[in-house]
């Protein structure tokens, strides 16, 4: 069984897909449970994905709207509590938000070129939150260029004056680009790369007739209170944007053995009653599962990657969805997380003031840029608070104190730790903390496990 082999642990994979079941008639309530669990693991990816490329492209009235699909839509500046559209966001970098829909054909993107010294990048992830490639900075430089972008069975030639092809399983795609900010005057700059950002079909691009328009879909509306009792619907209605690779093929096949499958309704005809609560109790314990395993990770490194990478982590996989989706892969950023002190107990702002100090000569090893940025545990968001900082990143260092050994050393409480300390606070909710480090294009160090992030250690009871 796939389940078997999964347990609770990060490093639990599905077994080949080879052995998967065959399809078959419905089979008894005791195995569609096991089959709904694995499939949970493999869809729930998916679902949460919808719930950002929703919000952001395809519900104009919500509070999280950036634009339409396929065309660049720039947030001129950075994050703050009020973007709930995707947890644990990053307050780093301006995003602009491209989702695809490559039904019709491909789209070609244009970075312009920018300084040196900057980060940009393009993530291209597709509808099951793999990161397919990256465009930009690590990959190509700061030179810019086109780059075309194609869904499943694209096999035309090159374009003239495309540096390269990506190319994804999926129909239905989100891709974010991330621009550095350097400092809060620097905005401008930005401002003006973001309007170089570019997306067009690639019909237009060759100044050809478009081809014929895909058929229009009709986007169910998702929001985080029907995210639980409609997650079945929402998992057939993704599915059948995910043509299933030739791997998957038998595991694609065992689910639809309980009716899940791509544009198949939920609940599926003549599926007994019996088995219908069976496959939701599979899904809740698969639920329950992800946030447990969730649980014990301090770390990024395996639950973010390329396709390749991710194969078969269909467990770990959910887990980064579920812990902080469209998170980098490990080549790209690491992000050492924190939930417990140096002494394991649980972080809480009501309760205890914390520091994390960095040695002299210990700074995060990377060639871009580092962070640490605080969220609320509770919501996964950003806090709230009087100075509108949300997080401390390497290009804050001239202003941050150094302590009498050269060492930096960060405040991590709800109320301020006093005037002569404040240029390191990093405010803190009055409740359960969330702490993320971002390392941005981490050196060999990081990767290889010779740097270790500090641990944050408490600094006496909340004031």
């Amino acid at each position: 069984m796939i389940a078997a082999a999964l347990g609770a642990t990060a490093g639990a994979r599905l077994p080949s897909p080879s052995q998967a079941q065959a399809p078959a008639p419905p089979p008894a309530a005791a195995e569609a449970r096991q089959i709904a669990h694995d499939a949970y693991f493999y869809a729930y990816p998916l679902v949460k994905n919808y719930l950002s490329i929703y919000q952001f492209a395809l519900d104009p009235g919500g509070s999280q709207y950036k634009g339409p699909v396929n065309q660049v839509n720039n947030v001129a500046r950075v994050f703050t509590p009020a973007d709930t559209g995707v947890i644990t966001p990053n307050s780093d970098t301006p995003y602009s938000f491209l989702i695809l829909d490559l039904r019709a054909e491909p789209i070609v993107v244009t970075l312009p070129e920018i300084e040196p010294g900057r980060y940009y990048s393009l993530q291209v992830v597709d509808l099951y939150t793999n990161n397919v490639d990256y465009l930009g900075t690590r990959k190509d430089g700061n030179g810019g260029g086109r780059f075309l972008i194609a869904g499943p069975g694209w096999e035309g030639a090159v374009p003239p004056g495309v540096r390269r092809v990506v190319q994804l399983s999926t129909l239905l795609a989100e891709s974010q680009f991330r621009t550095q900010l350097l400092r809060p005057s620097d905005l401008d700059r930005v401002k003006a790369i973001q309007a170089g950002y570019r997306a067009e079909p690639l019909s237009a691009y060759l100044g050809r007739p478009a081809p014929p328009a895909a058929p229009s879909i009709a986007y169910p509306p998702i929001s985080d209170a029907s995210f639980d009792p409609q997650f079945w619907q929402y998992a057939n209605f993704l599915l059948q944007f995910c043509p299933p690779i030739p791997a998957e093929a038998a595991l694609r096949a065992r689910f639809a053995t309980i009716g899940i499958e791509g544009g198949g309704p939920w609940p599926p005809a003549g599926l007994a009653p019996e088995v219908l609560a069976a496959v939701e109790a599979g899904g809740t314990e698969a639920r329950q599962e992800i946030a447990q395993s969730l649980a014990k990770v301090t770390t990024s490194v395996g639950l973010f990657g390329t396709p390749e990478a991710m194969a078969g982590r269909y467990l770990q996989r959910a887990m980064g969805a579920m812990g902080g989706i469209y998170g980098n892969s490990p080549e790209e950023t690491v992000y050492p997380n924190y939930a417990l002190d140096e002494a394991g107990q649980r972080l809480d702002g009501s309760r205890s003031n914390y520091t994390l100090t960095f040695p002299p000569g210990r700074l995060p090893p990377v060639d871009a840029f580092w962070s640490v940025t605080m969220y609320d545990a509770r919501t996964q968001f950003l806090v709230d608070n009087s100075l509108r900082r949300y997080l401390i990143n390497s290009s804050m260092l001239p202003d941050l104190k150094r302590d009498a050994d050269g060492g930096i050393t960060l405040h991590l409480q709800h109320a301020s730790p006093g005037a002569d300390r404040e240029a390191n606070w990093l405010p803190a909710p009055d409740g359960p903390i969330g702490v993320v480090m971002r390392l941005y294009l981490p050196k060999p160090e990081v990767l290889d496990g010779s740097w270790l992030p500090p641990a944050i250690r408490t600094a006496g009871p909340a004031r």
